[in-house]
């Protein structure tokens, strides 16, 4: 396996995704007809999700997406490497328009991300990482800057959702007086830890795996955890049930 050229194809596979997406949203009336099939959302989902699809089947991995969520657990769960993908991460930030949403594809051994690739298209920032090649982030044509976990680990910044503040999230919340809190849309949470902006992300509120997969990817390679709340194990992927329990990223 190249791991490398994997995440050379997952970043471009995102980039042109981005692209397609971008066109539906610019030229779109987000005012109409948001829930019917060919809304604008579910428009740029689908275009997103053939553009992935045909540059990941040059790979000889298999595909969970959402847009294909509903592949048998009997065919999936004997998987060794699989492609997660989220064509399009942030509902609610892409009907707002306000950009914070993004495309998000990992490679999964097993059940633990081993790459991952967010691309916020609006933004034109990308983040990558791998075990082999660390994390990093590019702005539009700019240079690659390498990410590094900072040694403080002092809770000064926690990220939360815009759209799912529980009760539960402000106790966590509450454990720090002193620490400022920021909001962000899709997977862009966890890429405020990755750059060091924010220290801890809990989410006591509903993810599915493709949410999380690509996002964990990149912490991962910068020795960050992703743990579920009730217990002091990871986030693991490709479950029977693909809804992720709660957790809380820290450093």
């Amino acid at each position: 396996m190249n791991i490398q050229k994997l995440t050379e194809i997952a970043k471009n596979a995102s980039k042109s995704a981005g692209q397609e997406i971008l066109k539906i949203y610019h030229s779109a009336d987000f005012g109409v007809e948001m829930k019917s099939d060919d809304s604008p959302l579910t428009l740029a989902d689908k275009a997103a999700h053939e553009v992935i699809m045909e540059y990941l089947k040059e790979t000889p991995y298999p595909v969970l997406s959402e847009e294909g969520k509903n592949i048998l657990y009997t065919e999936r769960k004997n998987w060794d490497y699989f492609w997660m993908v989220d064509p399009l991460d942030g509902t609610k930030e892409f009907i707002k328009k306000n950009g914070e949403f993004t495309v998000n594809i990992a490679l999964i051994h097993r059940n633990t991300p081993v790459m991952g690739v967010v691309y916020a298209p609006v933004l034109d920032i990308m983040y990558w990482g791998n075990a082999e090649e660390g994390a990093w982030k590019q702005e539009g044509q700019g240079e690659a800057l390498a990410l590094k976990r900072p040694e403080d680990k002092t809770v000064r910044t926690i990220v939360a959702s815009r759209s799912h503040l529980s009760s539960e999230t402000q106790e966590v919340i509450d454990r720090y007086p002193d620490a400022e809190v920021i909001s962000m849309g899709s997977s862009l949470k966890f890429m405020l830890l990755a750059e060091g902006k924010a220290q801890l992300y809990p989410r006591f509120a509903p993810t599915m795996e493709w949410d999380t997969a690509a996002a964990h990817g990149v912490l991962l390679a910068l020795g960050y955890t992703v743990k579920k709340t009730d217990e002091d194990s990871p986030l693991v992927y490709n479950k029977e049930n693909l809804l992720n329990p709660w957790f809380i990223c820290e450093g």
